[in-house]
């Protein structure tokens, strides 16, 4: 999040994204024990919170981004809490960080959660030349524009 401060629709999206992965890290992690004292006896028992593999983490995200929503920012935006403290003008307070409301593109569309996935424009296809974004195209060659490129 550094740097970013919700200011453009983009870093509104990354915003949200980066706090959705932290959520899944979040509810991922699990309790872990270990007894201490003679012969497994469990007079002193030790816990902690143990992180979740990058592998789950990472496939659960997968998820999420093959269903992530195309959004945009509402006409009525909430506004983040204006501080009173001169010393912390441009900090927010992490629970107000992410008042901003975006809303599907699609009307139909339900308004992405917490834990969503969210982006603004499809990907571009790469079977068509776009020298713009650098894409050569597949000319002379088939291209299957639905293939997962595995």
């Amino acid at each position: 999040d550094t740097g970013e401060r919700a200011k453009t629709l983009r870093e509104k999206m990354n915003l949200h994204n980066n706090e959705a992965g932290r959520m899944h890290v979040q509810t991922e992690m699990r309790q872990e024990c270990k007894c201490h004292g003679m012969s497994g006896s469990c007079t002193v028992k030790t816990c902690w919170m143990r992180l979740p593999s990058f592998r789950s983490v990472g496939d659960a995200l997968k998820d999420r981004f093959d269903g992530a929503s195309r959004v945009m920012m509402p006409n009525t935006e909430v506004e983040v809490p204006v501080q009173r403290n001169d010393a912390a003008a441009h900090r927010v307070p992490r629970r107000d960080r992410y008042k901003f409301q975006l809303r599907p593109h699609n009307p139909d569309h339900k308004t992405p959660g917490v834990k969503d996935l969210v982006y603004l424009e499809p990907s571009p296809g790469f079977c068509e030349k776009n020298p713009r974004l650098g894409i050569p195209g597949t000319h002379g060659r088939a291209c299957n524009d639905t293939s997962i490129g595995v």
